[in-house]
Order: structure tokens, then C-alpha cells, then sequence
């Protein structure tokens, strides 16, 4: 009896002769404890696997080892697998054995064997760790962060769950130490593309590569291990802001080898010179003075490009949108895409520019100013700008025109245009003066109006009572305005109250009494103590704001108060 007819047996079966037979058969000696040994597999259960050594000894394995990751069971009975021995119990017939430590000593000898070859592993980066990442390649392994790529990456999560080929830099068995590097894979293979790319490297030559990275000012292009630059002017013929405007990252595109520096392998790339420069014979084709029709690509601050043709486009100034001078904004006045015609003003070769105009197109409304609104017209406009000098009076589209903050009103008050007007305000004024040739229109507010003080004094007298309203408060007194153009001062002294703002604010209406008149200096004196004195004189039969010479002679004739110079003293 062969001693596979022993196994798998109950020992109650086997008579003395068979047993001893048994222990006879088995070689201690030949027992290779804790190494890798194969078996056969004899039954799957539900949770564990019996495997037969060869050592007249059987051994369970948990069946999760033979599962893979979709939970499926690897084996069947019959096939002959590897464990790795722990001991063995001759006496019971059973032995302790593990395949997944079978694996593990199998990865070891692999990663030995690669690390004394210098060949490469793979393996699956699992988590991070402090300094680096946790590699799986069958035992844990070590990458650290200076190891993972090229250039420092910020955010290794991403490598996470893939697998990538290493270099065993580091190998320690007995600490259990191994340490990989995926960067000097990268090293390597861009010392060997390198070495190719410099091949072909020669000034005129074509050559396809890859958006690495991207700046303000152009393009770093992958050429095989050699970066080149791709500087914006050189992208393309036409004008774009920012070279995101044409590339992405990782995009890959054909350039023309511009300069190269053998000793510091700096390249020069250019993109736009794989194809005709629009700009040759563009004067032929685009004359100054004619007209042109293009397409809005672009619009700044201080204009709007207009694209003729690819590659060829041309600035339109915002001085040059309308005769407007106040420019206004071309962000509200065009769109991109919008057609526009356009005059060619100037075409400059050697800088690749061209100027275009549209207000040179339309005609200009300053020509005929002198016919539309002749000097001393009386025109109507909305107040569209205020300043400290004046306001300004927009009359038509293209034509502003000015009043001086001394053609406001006749009154040589200074007066503060803030106060009186407000933009989008409807104001009537008179045309005083034209200059066509620098675009300029003086308005005056006042004289639509005849000048009050020519005829002041015939409609007020020494001594009469009127009513008006507070203009300004100075430092010397208060003015009131008893009819508009038409302003008196009352002097501190003058008074019923302490001269304070809060005493005499601006609109409050108070009753005067006019003490001089100075028509021909637009001066008027004011008393506010006369006019509310309460000692029954004649002042209080003096009707205010309307009362005549005449009147007053009469008032004077009733009470007897003497002649009409002793009056007036």
C-alpha cells in the first residue's frame, strides 16, 4: 500500500500493520518548514480549502485567499497550488499552511530578483502616506513625493487606485523595506527622447508637439524631451489677447523650429509662419480712404478690432466711433460679431496694424452748425454733464454745448451748478458763440432773459418791504433773492437773529426792507431789522413787493412826513 492510500483515511480504519507502515513512509527530514511548498487540492467548503502537502498531512486554507476581487473563487479540486508551511502536526496529520503567505514570499523573491536586475515592477498606488504614497506590487512599498514625478505635483490624491511601472531604488529584506521611484523611469525615457528629438532638431524643420504649459506671454511645447517656447506674437496672424485664446493644455500642434542653442537647448517656436502672411500687399488691398466692411472680434476700453480677413484686422479708436467728443463706451455701443463699415485711415506695414474710422463716413455735424443754430438762436437741451465752471447742454447727437457758470443768471452771485441743475434736466438757452474748426458752442441761460437790474429801480425804491428767500449765507451777511436774477445782501448787522446756518438756511423766506440801490453794480442793501420793526411806522402800510413811487408819495402825504427828499433821508 502506497502511502497515498493512507491519506485521507480515518485513522480507526487502518489496522497496527498499516499504521506503522504509515509512520515509516514519512520522512521528517525531507520536511521544508516555513518555505513554499505545493499541494493538491482535495475539498472546497464553504469557508475553507483542504489541501494535500504530500507530507501525510492535510491542511486547511480560509477560502478568502482564494478569492478574487469580484469575490469569485480561484480554484477547483484537483488543482495543485502553492502554500507556504508553517509546521506540521505528524501525530494529528495535519499541518498549518497559508496562501497568502505563499504570495508574499513569492513577491519577495520576484522584487529581489528585479531589484539584483534592475528591471521595473508594477504596482497600484493605494493611499497616501506622510512624505509620500503606499504602493501595492505585492508587499507595501514606499514612494516618496520627490519620487513621483518630474516636477513636484500638489495633488498626488490624483494618482490614486492607478497603476504605473517603478524603479526599486531601495531594497531591504530583512527590515522589509523597499523603496520605488516613478520619476526615474520618467528620467530615463526623456534621456532617450531626448536623444531622438535632438536628431531632428534643425532651424526650418516641422515638428509635432505638446501644450505643456501656458503663460501670459506663450506656450511651452513638449517636443520629446525638450521644451520649446511658443511666444504669442509667433501663434498666429492675428491679434488674441492671451494664448488660451487658441491652445489647452495637452493639446498637440504642429510648429516651425524657429532659433535652437545647441549648448543650452533653448528653442524658439513658431506657430503662425506655417502659413502665408496675410499682411503682404495689404496696403494694395486695403488703400487709405476706402471703405471696408469687417466683423467685431474684439472690444476694448479704447476701441473695437474689427476683423477684414483672417489674420488681418484693424482698430477702430473710440475717438473714431462718432463725432461725438465725449467718445462714450464701446462695450455699450457694439457687440461682438456685429458688422461695421469702416474708412481705412492708415495702414502701417511694419507694426501690422491698420486704422480704421467710422465717423469718418457719416458727416460731420459741426459743418453746418452756424445754419442749425445761428449765433444768437434760442435753442433747448438736456443738462448731460455739471461741473464747477459750468453745465453742459447736449443739443444733438454729436454736439454739446456750454454754460459758463457766468451765463447762468444776472446775478454776480457765485452760484454753485450742483444746486441749481440736474443731469437729464430740460434747459432753454441762447447761442452766444460758435467755433467750428475746435468743435466748440458758448450757450448763456441768462440772456434768454433781459437783464432785471436795466430796470430794477422801477420796480423797487428805498424803503419799500419785500419778501424774498435766502440764497447763501456768507461770512459777512446773508443773501435774498426778492426775484430771481435779481439778489440783495443783508448785512451781519442788518440782523433780527445771530448769524448761524441754522438761523438763516438756504430757501428760508424773510421780509426785508430795501435800504440801497445800485443798479449799475447788480447791488441792492437789505434790512431785515427795518422791516419788522413794531413801532407802527410807515413801513406797516407799505405794500410789499408791489408798491410804486407814486404810493409811497401818497403814504408820505397822509401822515404829513414832509417833503420827498426829507423822506428818502
Amino acid at each position: 500500500m502506497s502511502t497515498n492510500d493512507f491519506w485521507g483515511k480515518d485513522l480507526s480504519e487502518l489496522n497496527e500493520t498499516d499504521f506503522e507502515a504509515m509512520l515509516e513512509s514519512v520522512d521528517t527530514n525531507s520536511i521544508d518548514l516555513q518555505s513554499v511548498v505545493q499541494g493538491t487540492v482535495l475539498r472546497i467548503d464553504a469557508e475553507r480549502v483542504l489541501i494535500d502537502i504530500n507530507y501525510k498531512a492535510e491542511g486547511f486554507v480560509d477560502i478568502n485567499e482564494f478569492k478574487n476581487e469580484e469575490g469569485e473563487i480561484t480554484v477547483q479540486v484537483g488543482d495543485v497550488v502553492e502554500v507556504f508551511l508553517e509546521r506540521v502536526n505528524q501525530e494529528a496529520g495535519a499541518c498549518e499552511i497559508s496562501k497568502k503567505k505563499a504570495d508574499q514570499v513569492k513577491a519577495w523573491e520576484v522584487i529581489a530578483e528585479k531589484y539584483d536586475n534592475n528591471e521595473t515592477i508594477k504596482g497600484i498606488i493605494t493611499h497616501r502616506v506622510k512624505g509620500g504614497l503606499s504602493v501595492d506590487i505585492g508587499v507595501k512599498a514606499f514612494l516618496p513625493g520627490s519620487q513621483v514625478s518630474l516636477r513636484p505635483m500638489k495633488n498626488l490624491e490624483q494618482l490614486l487606485e492607478r497603476e504605473y511601472e517603478f524603479r526599486i531604488i531601495k531594497f531591504n529584506k530583512k527590515r522589509g523595506n523597499i523603496v520605488l521611484s516613478r520619476r526615474a523611469l520618467l528620467e530615463e525615457k526623456r534621456r532617450v527622447e531626448r536623444a531622438k528629438t535632438l536628431e531632428k532638431l534643425e532651424v526650418g524643420n516641422i515638428m509635432r508637439g505638446k501644450v505643456k504649459n501656458i503663460t501670459e506671454y506663450g506656450v511651452f511645447i513638449d517636443l520629446g524631451g525638450i521644451d520649446g517656447l511658443l511666444h504669442i506674437t509667433d501663434m498666429t496672424w492675428a491679434r488674441i489677447s492671451h494664448p488660451e485664446e487658441m491652445v489647452r493644455k495637452d493639446d498637440e500642434i504642429d510648429v516651425l523650429i524657429l532659433k535652437f542653442d545647441a549648448e543650452s537647448q533653448r528653442v524658439s517656436l513658431g506657430h503662425k509662419q506655417l502659413w502665408p502672411n496675410p499682411w503682404e500687399g495689404v496696403e494694395s488691398k486695403y488703400p487709405v480712404g476706402s471703405l471696408v466692411k469687417g466683423k467685431v472680434v474684439n472690444i476694448e476700453k479704447y476701441g473695437i478690432f474689427v476683423e477684414l480677413e483672417k489674420g488681418i484686422e484693424g482698430l477702430i479708436h473710440v475717438t473714431e466711433l462718432s463725432w461725438d467728443k465725449r467718445g462714450g463706451s464701446a462695450q455699450h455701443s457694439y457687440n461682438i460679431g456685429d458688422e461695421v463699415d469702416a474708412l481705412v485711415k492708415n495702414v502701417d506695414l511694419k507694426e501690422a496694424r491698420i486704422s480704421l474710422s467710422i465717423k469718418s463716413i457719416t458727416t460731420n455735424p459741426w459743418e453746418d452748425i452756424n445754419l442749425r443754430y445761428p449765433v444768437g438762436s434760442v435753442i433747448s437741451g438736456k443738462v448731460r454733464g455739471i461741473k464747477e465752471y459750468g453745465i453742459f447742454l447736449e443739443i444733438e447727437k454729436g454736439i454739446d454745448g456750454l454754460v459758463h457758470v457766468s451765463d447762468l443768471s444776472w446775478s454776480k452771485r457765485d452760484k454753485n451748478p450742483n444746486e441749481l441743475y440736474s443731469l437729464g434736466e430740460t434747459v432753454t438757452a441762447k447761442v452766444k458763440d460758435i467755433d467750428v474748426q475746435n468743435e466748440r458752442l458758448s450757450l448763456s441761460i441768462k440772456d434768454v432773459n433781459e437783464d432785471p437790474w436795466l430796470s430794477v429801480q422801477s420796480r423797487y425804491f428805498i424803503g419799500q418791504i419785500v419778501e424774498g428767500k435766502i440764497a447763501s449765507n456768507t461770512e459777512f451777511g446773508v443773501f435774498v433773492e426778492i426775484e430771481d436774477g435779481v439778489d440783495g445782501l443783508i448785512h451781519e448787522t442788518e440782523l433780527l437773529l445771530g448769524k448761524t446756518a441754522e438761523n438763516y438756511p438756504r430757501g428760508k423766506s424773510l421780509k426785508v426792507e430795501i435800504l440801497r440801490i445800485e443798479a449799475m453794480d447788480h447791488r441792492i442793501s437789505l434790512s431785515e431789522k427795518n422791516a419788522n420793526k413794531e413801532d407802527g411806522s410807515v413801513n406797516d402800510y407799505i405794500v410789499s413787493g408791489s408798491s410804486t413811487n407814486a404810493e409811497l408819495n401818497d403814504v408820505f402825504g397822509e401822515f404829513d412826513m414832509g417833503s420827498d427828499s426829507d423822506s428818502e433821508e
